[in-house]
């Protein structure tokens, strides 16, 4: 992406949806002083740009009764299962992110579950048994110290 595609005024409109994705244009417009069609113009062009992928509700699993949630890395067999691999975790619910990294394992996944049986059924009766996983190594998390969005550079330092 060009430097020149997104301005400090879509910074500002970013920086403000970043911490409240639900609030209305309008207002918005208001504290920025532009008009609601601008505000709409440029939340528009970020979309176009990939900038803005969405605007959704986040789901607290532990108060739909997931208590356990855990980072698994993958082992694969070889780098040619893991397209099938994926589209497979895809399909598990509990699988709740999924990403391709570096080093001795090919996925890393964000799994919830009720409890520690729940997660054990999972991982052992859904992930082992996908063809071309060789094993898996799971860390449980006691919690999320932080969650953040990205921040935002400034127009220099492009």
């Amino acid at each position: 992406m060009e430097k020149s595609q997104i301005n400090d005024m879509d910074r500002a409109i970013m920086k403000r949806l970043g911490i409240n994705a639900r609030v209305p244009f309008s207002t918005l417009a208001k504290e920025l002083g532009i008009s609601n069609t601008m505000v709409h113009q440029r939340v528009n062009k970020l979309r176009q740009l990939g900038v803005l992928e969405n605007a959704t509700f986040r789901f607290n699993a532990k108060a739909l009764g997931y208590s356990t949630e855990a980072i698994t890395r993958i082992d694969v067999a070889n780098a040619k299962y893991i397209p099938k691999i994926v589209a497979e975790l895809e399909k598990i619910p509990e699988i709740i992110e999924c990403s391709n990294i570096s080093g001795k394992y090919a996925l890393m996944i964000k799994v919830i579950a009720v409890d520690n049986n729940h997660l054990r059924d999972v991982l052992y009766g859904k992930i082992h048994d996908l063809e071309g996983v060789i094993g898996t190594d799971t860390n449980i998390s006691f919690e999320t110290a932080f969650q953040k969005n990205i921040e935002l550079m400034p127009s220099t330092a492009q």
